[in-house]
């Protein structure tokens, strides 16, 4: 079942064309990774999914609804953790999340709970009653993350979600994404960390200048790029055409 559909969006800010022709589709209990430089075309494509962005043509269905025509509804049914989390953070951690809640509908009783469940497992709870603006970045991702997975999303957007992050919180979010997707959520991740791709996602899509430059398994990717024994980071390299950047890295060593 599809959760996500882009069908042949384009968006522009002026004169350069961030996303083109984009053609992209997520299914229910898919992890699907999306990767690329800087520049290609990422994070447009994650802010026009949510109907932050509005795009100069093409559609987007989430879940079946339009995002155009009903975004309140289209976004109800999606989480969001973008790069980098803006919280009000003249508020405890308490006050927002239940702000959050409220926003969502989700009942008091309910909402106390999913919130310490996810605050102790990133052993946050002892933190619940303090003021976020003395959070460091790690725990302000921890905040994000958890107002994002309050309403039980069907459709998650997670934009480099691991920043900031220790080991363990990492290897806890890692994990909750594949609970989310087994219970049928669908996922799209964004991360320049290439290894985390490869441990996690069952599809990437590579874009590149505002394009889908390759989409597949890891092992499809493989074949596409002729290294079929490789890693994601050295398809990711061959496709994009940046075979030079570890001559650099090598030089930069001398």
């Amino acid at each position: 079942m599809e959760a996500i559909r882009v069908e042949s969006v384009n968006k522009s800010f002026g004169p350069v064309r961030a996303v083109k022709d984009l053609n992209l589709v997520v299914r229910a209990g898919e992890i699907r990774g999306l990767l690329g430089p800087n520049g290609s075309g990422k994070s447009t494509t994650m802010k026009i999914i949510l109907g932050i962005l509005r795009p100069d043509s093409g559609k987007i269905n989430v879940c079946g609804i339009d995002v155009k025509e009903r975004p309140v509804e289209a976004r109800s049914m999606m989480g969001y953790v973008p790069e980098t989390p803006h919280l009000y953070e003249y508020l405890t951690a308490a006050e927002y999340l239940d702000f959050v809640g409220m926003a969502y509908g989700i009942d008091p009783g309910i909402r106390k709970q999913r919130v310490i469940e996810l605050l102790q497992a990133f052993q946050m709870e002892e933190h619940l009653n303090e003021i976020m603006s003395g959070f460091s970045q790690g725990m302000k991702q921890k905040i994000a993350i958890t107002g994002a997975l309050l309403h039980r999303p069907k459709a998650i957007i997670l934009d480099e979600p691991l920043n900031g992050l220790d080991p363990r919180s990492a290897r806890i979010v890692k994990e909750l994404i594949h609970r989310l997707a087994a219970e049928g959520a669908a996922i799209l991740f964004s991360t320049h960390v290439l290894e985390i791709a490869e441990a996690i996602c069952h599809r990437v899509t590579i874009m590149y200048e505002g394009s889908v430059l390759a989409e597949g398994s890891i092992q499809e990717l493989r074949s596409m790029a002729g290294l079929p024994s490789l890693s994601l980071e050295e398809v990711f390299l061959k496709l994009t055409g940046s075979e030079d950047t570890a001559k650099i890295v090598e030089a930069l060593k001398i």
